[in-house]
């Protein structure tokens, strides 16, 4: 959640975020309001406890009719501290429901608008093109032998699929190689749990807007994550972190309703309800989140680069962002069947709101403990497969494996196989 302190000392900061964003920015007012009310509550709580206390030194000395008054009164005080506290906690309360649908400041340079007013910040490689008619990646994983989705659906029901064969290969390949990457780069490998109290989920802001896309467990409450993020992000809830940066990478599979795209990429493996994922994370300092979400970027595009599939770089707009990120680069490949560009990696610098929700902190240079910053970005997803079959593919439906993939994988190309 945002500041409160940095909020009094500049209104202005948060209304031009939710402006960006698409937002009401009379929250901002409405905020100030419960802050201001709450606060003078609080004041006249303790000065009346304080007077209480005081109070009760002289009713202890009083005698006669003396005493009767003062008791009189102080069984009048402690009616009026139990009704201003009790009103503090109420303002407290409906404080806090406020602050926590409000989504996270915008970085300065972050776009503004909504979905379509992304920013494209390079291109790398070109278009892939070819001297025959291209399959889409579900024939190409079908004549392969890769991608069953008819069995999914029998098994699980629409957007399920089974990877096969070298499908299965394939995704063990990519993501072991996302794996090799990030500890060659330092991160610590984790195996985290997919499954995470309501407190995780909601700290981290995945309960807000986006909470309809959430599988949850009602009997045991607890929800399937949708990214490793989440778990990664509660994995330091509640602590003091004593080093920075910390940076952490997992190994999970994910978990996403897809609520509100019916009809969207029913086709194949882009839009399902289950998937795997490499994701980054990292806990910085505050002063240089900035710059750790840029390493994150080039992360990402060393990765792709491995893959060999051209992709453009793009900075998310404003109101695209999700609510715990101040801003967001997005990684799209080229799939060549679909004529554009579809996102395989994002990367957020949430700055200090999910911290501030999970009670993340350090100590300063001072030694006061302060909300760290978390950051996150796909390293790689079973998403990738479909830009990899589809820019791999040969005229007679082989594909080639990128270079980097093959000793994963034992093979340099894969073949269709007899039906």
């Amino acid at each position: 959640m945002i500041d409160l302190r940095a909020l009094r000392e500049d209104p202005e900061r948060l209304r031009a975020s939710q402006r960006a964003r698409g937002e009401d920015d009379g929250v901002v007012d409405r905020l100030l309001d419960l802050d201001g009310r709450r606060r003078s509550a609080l004041t006249s709580f303790e000065q009346l406890r304080a007077e209480q206390k005081s109070f009760g030194k002289s009713v202890s000395k009083a005698q006669g009719d003396e005493r009767q008054a003062l008791l009189a009164r102080a069984k009048e005080l402690a009616q009026q501290v139990k009704e201003r506290e009790a009103e503090a906690d109420r303002l407290g309360g409906e404080l806090d429901a406020l602050l926590k649908g409000v989504p996270n400041i915008i970085e300065e340079g972050a776009p503004p608008g909504g979905e379509q007013d992304f920013v494209v910040l390079e291109h790398v490689g070109e278009p892939t093109a070819f001297d025959f008619e291209p399959k889409d990646h579900l024939e190409l994983g079908e004549s392969l032998g890769a991608i069953d989705m008819e069995r999914g659906a029998k098994v699980s029901g629409a957007r399920f699929y089974y990877l096969t064969g070298v499908g299965a290969r394939l995704q063990y390949a990519l993501l072991n190689l996302a794996m090799e990457q990030a500890v060659a780069s330092g991160f610590v490998p984790m195996y985290p749990p997919v499954l995470v109290k309501p407190e995780a989920m909601e700290g981290t802001g995945f309960l807000g807007a986006h909470a309809a896309e959430v599988y949850q467990l009602s009997q045991e409450e607890l929800y399937l994550v949708g990214t490793s993020e989440v778990p990664l992000a509660a994995f330091h809830m509640n602590e003091i972190v004593d080093e920075l940066p910390r940076r952490y990478v997992a190994w999970s599979s994910c978990f996403r309703r897809e609520a509100g795209s019916y009809g969207k990429d029913t086709r194949g493996i882009i839009r399902v309800h289950q998937f795997d994922k490499v994701e980054m994370f990292s806990y910085c300092d505050p002063a240089d989140s900035h710059a750790e979400h840029l390493r994150l970027l080039e992360w990402e595009k060393e990765m792709l680069a491995k893959v060999e599939i051209p992709y453009r770089v793009i900075d998310v707009a404003a109101g695209d962002l999700g609510a715990s990120a101040a801003r967001k680069y997005d990684c799209e490949a080229w799939v060549p069947t679909q004529n554009t560009y579809r996102e395989v990696t994002s990367t957020s610098n949430c700055t200090e709101f999910q911290a501030r929700r999970l009670a993340v902190r350090h100590r300063d240079a001072d030694g006061r403990n302060q909300p760290v910053a978390t950051l996150n970005g796909t390293l790689a997803t079973t998403r990738w497969m479909v830009a990899i079959l589809e820019n791999h593919q040969q005229a007679d439906g082989s594909v080639r494996v990128p270079k980097a993939l093959q000793k994963f994988l034992g093979l340099e190309v894969l073949e269709p196989v007899k039906r």
